[in-house]
């Protein structure tokens, strides 16, 4: 990710004022509609909070006003429920009466979302989750997007593969949108370059028990000859280390998988000179707003920003651009 600002999101956001009712344009209160517990994912939540009122903060100097308005951000917990998630996105637009809502966390919960933004015309600016399908034929113009998409993540994880007729892949990935649109890009970015997918393994979004399943991809892989390895695309759990653990390198197998946030980067440790992609690091981005960023988030945190606080403070300086 080398730069912060996400230009396109910023400029449909530009083109959609024009949408939003008089009386929303008077006001500049946001909200920021993910969730907050029920799901491993609130780790993620937090982060983007952080970076989205951070965001705000460097946008304003400090001051969290944008002509003349002063910005209120509120928070709306989804639970992780698709039909909490509509009820409390509806309530936002409605009862709270925002100007725009930010969200959510989990691309399963936030398709449920969409419509209600329609509903209401009123801009979703979707923030972290990165399914494509969020802004595909279901999607509406009111949705815009400052996260990546899986397609992105995939079209890096697929370079990072160096694929070619010798590669042999199969993939883990869960049981929802985030999981399946991540693995059909990967395979969409493989089209045309002579890797093989060998198999597809989708497990729920809360497995821990993964044996099984490593069994079958070690079955699809390890009698083929040339170059096997196993992609990971999961997130909120932990499959790097049961597959580590089961030794696929006695079959010549290799595992790679994208970037995540730092206390689960701790334990790619595991898998010494894995290669994959990744979407954000603190320390790989060098440009005045994340310099800013790592600064700050350093002095108050007593640590440095983490993979989502990125993306929400991409979000927040989109909106403030808006806003502007």
């Amino acid at each position: 990710m080398r730069r912060i600002l996400p230009t396109l999101a910023m400029a449909g956001l530009f083109a959609t004022t024009a949408l939003l009712p008089a009386a929303a344009q008077d006001s500049a209160k946001i909200a920021i509609v993910h969730g907050t517990s029920g799901s491993p994912f609130e780790v993620y939540s937090k982060q983007t909070s952080t970076g989205f009122n951070m965001g705000l903060e460097y946008a304003t100097k400090g001051t969290m006003m944008i002509k003349g308005k002063k910005i209120e951000v509120i928070e709306k917990d989804t639970q992780f429920k698709p039909d909490v998630a509509r009820s409390v996105l509806a309530e936002a637009y409605g009862d709270d009466d925002v100007l725009l809502a930010v969200g959510g966390t989990s691309s399963g919960v936030t398709t449920a979302m969409l419509p209600v933004a329609a509903e209401y015309e009123k801009i979703l600016l979707v923030e972290p989750a990165v399914a494509d399908s969020l802004t595909g034929p279901d999607s509406n113009r009111y949705v815009f997007k400052t996260s990546r998409n899986s397609s992105m993540d995939m079209q890096a994880q697929a370079l990072a593969l160096k694929p070619d007729a010798n590669l042999h892949v199969a993939t883990l990935a869960q049981d929802y949108a985030f999981g399946k649109d991540g693995v059909a890009a990967l395979k969409k970015a493989l089209e045309g370059t002579g890797a093989t997918v060998e198999a597809e393994e989708y497990v729920p979004v809360k497995t821990t028990d993964f044996t099984a399943t490593i069994e079958r991809l070690f079955d699809a892989l390890k009698d083929k000859d040339g170059r096997k390895v196993i992609v990971i695309y999961v997130a909120g759990i932990d499959a790097l280390t049961p597959l580590a653990a089961a030794d696929p390198s006695r079959y010549g197998i290799e595992i790679s998988t994208g970037g995540n946030i730092l206390a689960a980067l701790a334990g790619y440790k595991q898998v010494p000179g894995m290669e994959g992609a990744i979407y954000y690091y603190y320390d790989s981005v060098k440009n005045d707003i994340n310099d800013w960023l790592v600064t700050e988030h350093q002095k108050r945190y007593d640590a440095p920003p983490d993979f989502f606080t990125a993306g929400g403070m991409s979000a927040a300086l989109s909106v403030a651009k808006a806003l502007e």
